[in-house]
């Protein structure tokens, strides 16, 4: 498979996310599948690609630079103004199962350190994220 384009790029990101804590929950798979189908970023984009999107991240999270080779291919694939669309794609995924593990916010910081976000931007997209996850 080629370098990713955009949409592929943040497939990866998104598995990577959810597979950061070494298992990927039904939660995740449901939040994952839901994304794809509803957010405009993902319009056009062709779900019988996904088997074969999520083979060729998950060789590229077999290699021991995997993370960092994941953020570099969103980082050339898609327009700075779209990291943060980025980086709140990997929030959802995370925030899906309520508490996010610390491997999970390792991989956070490392997308906000390779995205170059700033502090207050990704803490916006973060508390977003548990806001609308909380249960009553």
């Amino acid at each position: 498979m080629t370098e990713p384009g955009p949409q592929e790029a943040f497939v990866h990101l998104m598995v990577a996310m959810a597979t950061a804590d070494g298992t990927i929950t039904d939660k995740e798979l449901r939040e994952l599948g839901d994304l794809l189908r509803t957010l405009p970023v993902f319009e056009g984009f062709d779900m019988d690609r996904l088997d074969e999107i999520a083979r060729h991240c998950g060789a590229l999270l077999a290699r021991e630079d995997g993370l960092d080779r994941i953020i570099a291919n969103v980082v050339s694939a898609v327009p700075p103004r779209m990291y943060e669309t980025a980086y709140a794609l990997a929030v959802e995924v995370a925030a899906s199962d309520i508490a996010a593990s610390q491997p999970e916010l390792r991989f956070l910081e490392m997308l906000r350190d390779g995205f170059e976000l700033d502090r207050l931007v990704s803490g916006a997209i973060e508390h977003s994220a548990r806001v609308r996850y909380r249960r009553l």
